[in-house]
């Protein structure tokens, strides 16, 4: 099988991925094969590649193939898997399997699992023609979810809900989010729902346009230094970060009010922050099984849509290069 693989770590502009072609895998006993449909790329992915995150052992081998947001058919059904069927459409997310048994896992914060696997940094990923799924962590595909188009349903998605759940919004309620990307654009739509005014903070054109589009109901610019916020300081009641820019994670301090919150869902530290004003930070990651199947419910009733534009699996270090620049409106998918 074809299939983009990562023999080391490297700046995305020097094209570290290389089209390869691999064996394609067997499915073991409670596992399926899938053949890919569609892959999303994240910005986690770029991160990855460049060795941003090698400090934290990540990836966890070379060579690896990328890629954390799948759906694909299954093509062959390994041992003890009765409830799948071959070509049934499914999805994969980033947390391909978890233990089962630690108080995470049995306390519905699987994602917090110590011993999970992570789809394309611990084990091979979607940026390939073929890819093995855990069988009791794959989703079926709703009817209506474009196969082509909804990848990042299973991470942007999953990430945008189970933040949206963290800021406690509601209907008398402000929330501002900070980065209007792949994440972000799912975020407003998600917060939308929670009835709450959801302003989006941008700096530039295109992911301002998105954040309109995804029902917004303000967009602001603070600067390309975030240090504009004028009338905005100290108006939110939450803050959403999933902008990668330190200037940004530091002004989300300076957004929220006192007695408010700000989820992080990025790396980065915060500003000092006065203890008088009680306000709480709270980290996101991804999220477990019951967090996927109600995005892929919202997904089936159209609450929920993702931005996203289709190309071949090839273009890879194009894309990565296209959205480590800023040119990505949305999500890309490649298409194998």
């Amino acid at each position: 099988m074809k299939a983009m693989v990562l023999h080391k770590t490297a700046a995305v502009n020097t094209n570290p991925l290389k089209l390869e072609d691999v064996d394609r895998p067997e499915p073991a006993i409670g596992q399926v094969l899938l053949k890919i449909i569609s892959a999303g790329v994240c910005r986690s992915n770029l991160h990855m590649i460049e060795g941003d995150w090698l400090h934290d052992g990540v990836p966890s081998r070379f060579p690896i193939i990328p890629g954390h947001e799948i759906i694909g058919e299954i093509a062959e059904l390994g041992d003890g898997v009765d409830w799948l069927k071959k070509g049934q459409k499914v999805g994969i997310q980033p947390l391909w399997t978890t233990c089962g048994r630690c108080e995470y896992c049995l306390t519905g914060r699987e994602n917090l699992c110590p011993r999970k696997e992570i789809t394309g940094e611990t084990l091979d990923g979607g940026y390939a023609e073929y890819l093995l799924g855990d069988a009791m962590h794959v989703y079926p595909v709703p009817q209506g979810v474009d196969p082509e188009l909804s990848a990042p349903l299973f991470c942007p998605g999953v990430t945008a809900y189970r933040a949206v759940r963290k800021a406690d919004l509601s209907p008398e309620k402000t929330v501002y989010v900070m980065g209007i990307g792949g994440v972000g654009h799912v975020v407003v739509q998600i917060a939308k729902l929670t009835g709450s005014k959801v302003v989006a903070v941008s700096t530039g054109k295109e992911h301002s346009e998105l954040a309109y589009e995804s029902g917004a109901d303000e967009v602001f610019n603070p600067g390309v230094k975030y240090d504009r916020l004028g009338d905005h300081a100290r108006k939110a009641d939450s803050v959403i970060v999933f902008s990668p820019n330190q200037d940004a994670i530091n002004a989300a301090s300076k957004l929220v009010k006192a007695g408010g919150n700000i989820v992080l869902g990025v790396h980065g530290g915060m500003d000092r922050i006065n203890f008088v004003d009680e306000i709480q930070i709270r980290g996101s990651v991804i999220g477990p099984r019951s967090d996927m199947y109600s995005v892929l419910d919202l997904a089936a009733r159209g609450k929920i849509k993702i931005h996203s534009t289709k190309y071949k699996l090839s273009e890879a270090n194009d894309v990565l290069n296209l959205l480590k620049a800023g040119k990505i409106k949305g999500r890309a998918v490649l298409i194998p």
